[in-house]
């Protein structure tokens, strides 16, 4: 009898659902996040370092038609070490049949593009403050606050990476350095840094 009301015991604690409490240590584990919003930026990346690449072939292939020296860029702080391979006369010619004028101009917009999509990619990095590859509770508090966004600790893992892929998605497109600046200062006002392990990361991704 003992024996039977002991099973029934262990049975109906089975049964019940986990504490929110527990649930929400096991979802921050294996949450997701940091994964997901750092590979979306790193295809923005990815995408910018070709087009960057274009332009920066294409404005020293115009100036040496002109028998100028090319200009040397005035880059971001982020070390942009592309090599990558330059475009063709052809390439330069079709792609901007307007000469030099239109190469600057793309050049200008493709460098901005750059600097945005890798300075994102720095601060999802730095938002990973022990560099375990996820975000816990209280760096996602922190990233959302930072990047003037509400945070729940109840909505799921999607949810969270839907919200910072729409902010870096409108922050890019309207080449919004500024705003992440101050979401990067906020950061480190709160002790967050550039670790070893995200300068080799970002050197990486540059090359």
């Amino acid at each position: 009898m003992i024996q039977s009301v002991l099973l029934a015991a262990v049975l109906f604690t089975l049964d019940q659902p986990a504490s929110p409490a527990l649930a929400a240590d096991s979802h921050d584990r294996h949450d997701g996040v940091f994964e997901r919003f750092s590979h979306h930026i790193q295809k923005q990346v990815e995408s910018d370092k070709i087009a960057f690449t274009k332009a920066s072939g294409c404005t020293n292939w115009f100036y040496q038609q002109e028998k100028h020296k090319a200009p040397t860029p005035n880059t971001h702080a982020i070390r942009l070490d592309l090599v990558l391979e330059p475009p063709s006369r052809e390439d330069c010619l079709r792609d901007y049949p307007g000469g030099l004028e239109a190469v600057r101009q793309d050049f200008h917009r493709t460098q901005t593009s750059l600097s945005v999509s890798l300075t994102f990619y720095e601060f999802a990095l730095v938002g990973d403050r022990d560099d375990d590859a996820r975000y816990s509770r209280e760096e996602l508090g922190d990233l959302f606050q930072s990047l003037a966004l509400t945070y729940d600790p109840t909505h799921s893992s999607g949810r969270h990476s839907l919200a910072l892929n729409e902010r870096f998605d409108t922050w890019y497109r309207g080449r919004n350095l500024e705003s992440l600046m101050n979401s990067m200062g906020e950061l480190y006002e709160k002790g967050y840094r550039v670790s070893a392990a995200d300068r080799a990361e970002i050197d990486r991704v540059t090359k």
